[in-house]
């Protein structure tokens, strides 16, 4: 992210997409959501890298 888009202060209510490692399934949620509801795999954040 370019510096100066950084944020600043209090950032909840910003949502982060989530994707489910094992089905695919995507939610969206201002916080973890645990595991998949579907199939009970694990989420990871999309702007995380795998690597």
């Amino acid at each position: 992210m370019p510096h100066d888009q950084d944020i600043e202060g209090d950032t909840a209510g910003i949502s982060s997409e989530y994707e489910c490692l094992q089905c695919g399934k995507l939610i969206r949620a201002e916080t973890h959501p645990g595991d998949c509801p579907d199939c009970d795999g694990e989420f990871q954040n999309r702007a995380k890298s795998l690597e």
